[in-house]
């Protein structure tokens, strides 16, 4: 990802509509044979039809193999500053060196719904913010604010500066993520890489490693399974936390 920010391709008709309802879109390619059904109708009449160019086959265009018909150049999303983030949102998703950008725009989907705060990724050996990753999102990383970092274990002691607990991800840990208190304080929630899970320096920098209760017979959880079901345990015990304490 360049300086001047990420997702200046976007295709699939979820994301490429909402960059266009975020008003990022330049130029729109569309698949003549596609202009008529409905998704990509309403699509055109988002973006405009002077800035739509019809072609036979928007693939050489694309990023992906499977762009649905419709490719977008747009204006590039401005990354935050790790500061700025944290001034944001009391529950971050810090991705330490995820690969496949499909798991990546899948996490930004669940961490969006599940009302995390953002995500902070690592500008070297990291999934990149591609076309994939914005297709696998379906429009999250149009509203979830992302940060990009030189180092994760330098990023997650600058966390801490800023009152944030950092708790990671990892099987190897007999301490459930399930009903952690923690969850009620600003936190952010580190996840590993696929295969190699947690670097040793960044596991060191957590205050806290926990794992997800799974059943012997099963295999680790892909990445993403894992953050949603983070993510989401946020926002349970958050709202079991707040009917707690609303008076009865």
């Amino acid at each position: 990802m360049g300086p001047a920010g990420y997702g200046d391709r976007v295709e699939g008709t979820h994301a490429v509509l909402a960059a266009a309802r975020a008003g990022r879109v330049i130029r729109l390619y569309v698949e003549t044979s596609r202009r008529r059904r409905p998704q990509v109708s309403a699509l055109i009449e988002v973006v405009g039809a002077d800035r739509v160019v019809f072609v036979d086959d928007v693939r050489p265009h694309a990023g992906t193999d499977s762009p649905q018909g419709v490719v977008a150049e747009c204006n590039p999303i401005r990354p935050l500053t790790l500061e700025e983030l944290c001034s944001g949102s009391d529950a971050l998703m810090v991705l330490d060196h995820i690969e496949d950008p499909h798991n990546l725009g899948a996490i930004a989907r669940s961490a969006l719904a599940a009302g995390v705060g953002g995500l902070v990724l690592s500008a070297r050996r990291q999934a990149p913010l591609s076309p994939a990753a914005f297709k696998s999102g379906a429009g999250a990383l149009e509203l979830l604010p992302v940060s990009t970092v030189g180092s994760i274990p330098e990023a997650l002691s600058r966390l801490k500066d800023h009152g944030m607990w950092v708790v990671g991800l990892d099987a190897r840990s007999e301490r459930s993520l399930f009903g952690l208190d923690l969850l009620t304080e600003p936190v952010a929630i580190v996840v590993g890489a696929e295969d190699a899970g947690l670097a040793e320096l960044t596991r060191r920098r957590c205050d806290l490693v926990v794992s997800i209760p799974m059943d012997p017979r099963a295999e680790n959880l892909n990445a993403s399974v894992s953050a949603a079901l983070a993510a989401f345990e946020i926002m349970r015990v958050r709202r079991v936390g707040h009917d707690t304490d609303s008076p009865g």
